[in-house]
């Protein structure tokens, strides 16, 4: 999908109702299926899922001119820089499948409840997008698309895994600024995927490659430069 101008966005309702209803319309976009090249693994992948939480701190609509609300936000945390995989990277919460979970919504909701303290009551489960490959732990990761009905507090559960949860808004992540192309090599594939650094904060990654998937299929993607480029 193209990017969208700033005035195509500036005409649609910047409110919670609308941005709720914008994440729902974007999960049925077919452009999940080419989200992230399939590459060959050494062994079967492990299923996995993540919770992709967007919610808002009041009720208070953004000026008509915003692109979208811009209290709304996106839970994310920041992981531990000892663990053995994507160490130190902000993620969304979430982990591996296991044999008590009912489905991929309840892996997601359980690993966020277990890492950030979120309550799943006041989550209301929007869609179960496509899964994903996620090559450099072996994984096939589910992103499970939620809104913060009623937000609770969240805090970093278990040091060992989690150092930092925040919610990151919105705005800041669509603002052209803080945008680039980060460029990483993998053997001898070299990716260039989108990537967000926010007052010192970076993301890069699957984390990165899911949020622009979701604000180009929602349409609330500002025309950033894709020529900035940084080595990961």
């Amino acid at each position: 999908m193209s990017d969208l101008t700033q005035d195509s966005t500036a005409s649609r309702p910047a409110t919670a109702a609308g941005a709720r209803r914008d994440l729902i319309e974007a999960a049925r976009s077919e452009a999940w299926r080419t989200l992230l090249p399939d590459l060959p693994t050494a062994s079967e992948p492990r299923a996995a899922a993540v919770l992709v939480l967007f919610g808002v701190l009041d009720d208070v609509p953004a000026p008509p001119d915003a692109v979208l609300a811009r209290d709304l936000d996106v839970l994310l945390e920041k992981r531990s820089p000892t663990l053995s995989s994507h160490p130190g990277q902000v993620s969304f919460p979430g982990g591996k499948a296991e044999p008590e979970d009912a489905d991929v919504a309840a892996t997601a909701l359980r690993e966020a409840q277990e890492e950030t303290g979120v309550d799943p009551a006041g989550v209301e489960i929007l869609a179960v997008l496509p899964d994903l490959p996620l090559v450099a732990s072996n994984h096939r990761v589910t992103p499970v698309l939620g809104w913060w009905r009623e937000p609770s507090s969240v805090v970093a559960v278990d040091h060992a895994e989690t150092v930092e949860v925040f919610r990151m808004p919105v705005a800041k992540l669509l603002d052209p600024a803080n945008r680039y192309v980060s460029v990483r090599h993998h053997g001898v594939h070299t990716f260039r995927a989108p990537a967000f650094e926010v007052d010192g904060t970076v993301v890069w990654g699957f984390t990165a490659m899911v949020l622009d998937g979701l604000f180009e299929a929602a349409g609330w993607t500002v025309p950033w430069d894709r020529s900035i480029e940084r080595e990961v």
